[in-house]
């Protein structure tokens, strides 16, 4: 008809479609930032971008050797919460379970609605009500705790940033505290926080930033004058750690952090920030707001905070809702890896998921349907990826594994 359309993607079917393509890179945030390839299709395959080496086969999410075997389960009788048509479900254990299906064929009724509040009432802890089925059965006992990562953001305030969320933070509070000018000037942790008096800007508390209330239109945030947009006070900013302020470390990206303190020998702090590079974050800023994270970013933030507690003894259920949203090839391999280190740690995991890369990841598919809305709540098929893959009754059914054959 005329119109022109642009679009943000991922999907290599949208982009076999497309007319013309544009790949930024080479990688992300302060690593990005360039036109690394543009044309069409057969033109970004024989590119050495990410893009191109994921489209041609160069690259790709390597299967795991073998699928691991069901040892434990959980089984939810008589399911029948929305659409779901009283069915019966069960649940592998300390492996990647996968739960597809269309849009609307009952993936989060079943997991979010059912599977999660059943679970946390049998574990005496507080949750939502719990959506109509029967009964819940199976190895209760073989996990102590249940988490449910969804993509909302990861801290209420402006204030809040992926060191903050992970605990690293704290231990970065310490080290400039223990600089000699802290020393001679009395400065404490707290002085290097954004969230009390002391250290931080007194003119925008902290934000970088202050609002400017307009009468007639929409608020503007203008950055702060008093500290040029640095969030501490210029005595504060005086302390430095090898040459670098409390305000240059937050710009620094994860990755760059991560050299700087092994370089310097801080073993701790570089520890606790590996699980964010892991996931494919090691191009945030340590300082980066986090109301400036997507969601599939906040999510995998979640999830590198869970890796560094996945040391612990109490096993954990982790319910996953599409965490392959918006994220790359390149990344969706970084998530499979971060995936299954806690699996290697006794922790289980339950993936509500469309991407066809991360599904052939599974030990187990759960796959519901056929449609969507009163046509779906019906199990098609379960198994591993090979056997879904030939059941004819799946809305899988010849879509896996064509790319590792």
């Amino acid at each position: 008809l005329g119109n022109t359309v642009i679009v943000v993607e991922h999907d290599d079917d949208i982009m076999r479609a497309a007319d013309e393509i544009i790949d930024l890179g080479p990688d992300a945030g302060v690593f990005g930032g360039e036109v690394v390839a543009q044309g069409s299709f057969e033109k970004i395959l024989k590119s050495e971008t990410w893009t191109g080496k994921y489209l041609s086969g160069k690259a790709k999410i390597a299967l795991p050797e073998k699928r691991k075997k069901i040892s434990h389960e959980l089984r939810i009788i008589g399911a029948r919460e929305h659409n779901l048509k009283n069915i019966d479900v069960s649940f592998p254990l300390q492996m990647l379970t996968v739960v597809t299906g269309v849009s609307g064929s009952g993936k989060s009724t079943l997991v979010k609605d059912i599977l999660l509040p059943a679970v946390k009432k049998e574990k005496y802890i507080y949750g939502d009500k719990c959506g109509e089925f029967g009964t819940i059965e199976g190895d209760l006992d073989s996990f102590q705790d249940i988490q449910y990562i969804s993509q909302k953001p990861i801290g209420l305030s402006s204030r809040s940033n992926p060191v903050t969320y992970i605990k690293a933070y704290d231990d970065i509070r310490k080290l400039y505290a223990q600089q000699n000018v802290s020393k001679q000037r009395g400065f404490q942790s707290k002085h290097f926080s954004f969230n009390v008096d002391g250290g931080r800007c007194s003119t925008c508390k902290g934000e970088g930033t202050v609002k400017i209330e307009m009468q007639f239109m929409a608020d503007v945030d203008l950055i702060c004058d008093e500290c040029n947009g640095k969030q501490f006070k210029k005595e504060v900013l005086e302390v430095k750690f090898e040459g670098k302020s409390i305000h240059d470390l937050l710009t620094m990206s994860i990755d760059e952090a991560i050299a700087f303190f092994q370089l310097h020998k801080q073993t701790k702090i570089r520890n606790k920030l590996q699980p964010l590079q892991d996931v494919g974050m090691g191009y945030v800023a340590l300082g980066q707001s986090s109301s400036t994270l997507s969601g599939g970013e906040a999510q995998r933030i979640k999830l590198a905070s869970f890796l560094l507690k996945g040391a612990q003894k109490n096993t954990t259920l982790f319910l996953f809702d599409e965490p392959t949203t918006g994220l790359h090839m390149h990344d969706i391999n970084k998530l499979v890896g971060s995936f299954r280190a806690l699996i290697a740690r006794g922790h289980s995991l339950i993936v509500i998921e469309h991407n066809i890369g991360l599904i052939e990841q599974a030990d187990y598919i759960i796959d519901l349907g056929p449609e969507g809305g009163t046509n779906g709540g019906y199990v098609l098929a379960t198994g591993t990826p090979e056997q879904v893959n030939q059941n004819k009754k799946s809305s899988l059914y010849n879509y896996l594994l064509k790319g590792n054959s």
